[in-house]
Parts: structure tokens; sequence; C-alpha cells
């Protein structure tokens, strides 16, 4: 089976640490966010993933041509003109190879069974089989409407007073009939596909009950490399096995002065804390330098940015 990564987006809401990085290269613990998606696809035996690219398509090109992720063969789809999601996969449509294929954003971290889902979507007869998270939160984010074990709205969108305590995960399981409700033009995939196949096929669900975050904003940034990080350290020794990349606090590139103090921060590889610094429950973002007489506290900082939290 083979795969498709959303990581086209221009980061906007986190910006402006997506100012001069795409997005899927924001490190989550020292790890690409973007590698948190390959991890579960390569896990899960996934042969293939295909990622869509726009936002300093060059930078990702340039990542992966220093990283080898083994059986996972990786192709790139680079939009020159940004498709959106639907747009963004309907491009891809041949290069999935005419099977099911699992979808997956670039911006979640997740400890999901994509096999459990994988044989959840075969059992359904639907033409997609999306995976649910159930949180408090569903009505702030966007609940989804479900009915007799089926998917039929989304926030309300098509009218049906349906509502739920479940989210979409950004993660999905879906047959090739998703393509005959495709746009090849700028779009949206949940207007098209999602409900497309709700009116034709059927849109079965999945429910995730472990690990789920979503990083897409810069406090769920902040709270997933500091706040909420245990179960994402925990996937360490699964994520070295299976990728070579793995979450740590504190990367061995790192200098930090003995003179310096850190306590309960993430520091990025190539950054230097300089004696006299302090550095108390922040994130430092790949080549940051913290001078000597600076204290950074709950914040997160990149080469020329600070922003307090």
């Amino acid at each position: 089976m083979n795969a498709f990564v959303l990581a086209a987006g221009f980061g906007t809401r986190l910006q402006p640490l997506t100012d001069a990085t795409p997005k899927p290269l924001v490190p989550v613990l020292n790890v690409p966010s973007l590698c948190y998606s390959l991890f579960l696809l390569k896990e899960a035996g996934i042969r293939k993933a295909i990622i869509n690219i726009h936002h300093h398509p060059e930078q990702l090109r340039d990542f992966f041509d220093r990283h080898d992720f083994g059986s996972l063969e990786i192709v790139l789809s680079e939009e020159r003109e940004i498709l959106g999601t639907g747009g963004g996969l309907k491009r891809c449509e041949t290069l999935l190879g005419g099977d099911d294929f699992v979808l997956i954003n670039s911006d979640i971290i997740s400890n999901m069974n994509l096999q459990a889902l994988i044989e959840t979507h075969r059992r359904s007869g639907c033409g997609g089989t999306l995976a649910l998270y159930e949180t408090p939160l569903a009505t702030e984010i966007g609940h989804v409407g479900l009915r007799g074990g089926r998917v039929l709205d989304f926030r309300n969108q098509r009218g049906t007073g349906l509502s739920s305590s479940f989210i979409y995960t950004g993660t999905a399981v879906f047959s090739p009939a998703i393509f005959r409700h495709l746009k090849a033009e700028y779009s949206g995939i949940v207007e098209t596909g999602f409900l497309g196949l709700v009116d034709n096929e059927g849109l079965a669900f999945f429910e995730h009950r472990g690990l789920w975050q979503d990083i897409g904003t810069l406090p769920n940034f902040y709270r997933a490399n500091l706040d909420d990080n245990l179960r994402i350290l925990q996937l360490s020794e699964r994520m070295k096995r299976a990728i070579g990349l793995f979450p740590c606090m504190i990367s061995e590139n790192a200098s930090i002065s003995p003179d310096a103090r850190v306590e309960n921060s993430v520091v990025g590889a190539n950054c230097a804390v300089a004696a006299g610094a302090v550095v108390e429950h922040s994130v430092l973002l790949p080549g940051t330098t913290v001078e000597s007489g600076e204290t950074l506290r709950n914040a997160i900082a990149a080469p020329g940015i600070r922003i307090p939290l």
C-alpha cells in the first residue's frame, strides 16, 4: 500500500517560525514534524509515500537528499501553484497506483496503529475511513457528524444537525473512488472528496484512543515540546529503529556552556548557550544562540526570533 502526505501548506499559524522554514521541517523535540508521520508509515509497512510540497520546496528536497528512509520510498510532488488539500491529492492520482492508500497530515504527532485503521477500512465496504479522536474540545476544533457507524457531516456544514465529541485526526484510508469527487484545481478535500464519498460510496470511521497532537499552532507546538512531551519521548526507541531519527530534549550537536543554566527546555542542533545565559521552559530551534546574560523563560526561540508564551 502507498500513502499520500499533505505537506504543501504555508504554516501561517506557526509564523514567524515558518517564514524561512517549511512547516514540515519545523522540529518537535528535535525531529522534523513531518517525520512523525513518516515513522507511522514506515512502521506500518507502507511502500511509498508521495508528499506534496510548495512552501520552501528546496529545503524539503535537500532534507530528503540527506536522509534515507530505507524501504519507504519518498516521492515529492512539487506544486508550483498551491492546489489545496483536494487538488494536491488529485494531482497524484496516477502516482498512488489505483489501489487503497493512506492519507496523513504532516503536522500531527500520533502513535496510531495504521494497520488497525487499514483493516477497519477493508471491513467497512466504504470508499474511505477516517481516523477520529474524542476530545472535549471537539466543538472548538471542528466536530464530526456521525450516525449509524458512518460519517455524515463536518461542523454541520450540511445542516444535518449531527454533532459528536470526535474530531478528524488528519489520517485516513481511501479507495480510488475518492478521485471521482476531487477537483484538479485548488480545492479542499473535505468539500470535494469527503462529502462526495458521504453521498456515494460511504465514509466510515475508526476511533484512535492513544497519543494524538496537532502541532500546527504556536501554543500547540510549545505544548508538544514541553508540557505534554512524555508520550512523544516514549516513542524514541521505536522511531530510532524505524527511521533513525528520534525525539530528545537536547540535541547532541548543541553547545551549552557549563556556566549556563538550562532547565526543562528543548535545545536544537547547532544551538549555542553562552556562559551566564539562562534558559527555562523554552524551545530553542536549530541554530539559535543565547548570549551571555540573556534570559529566556517560557518562550520559543529561533535565530533572530523570540516568542514569549
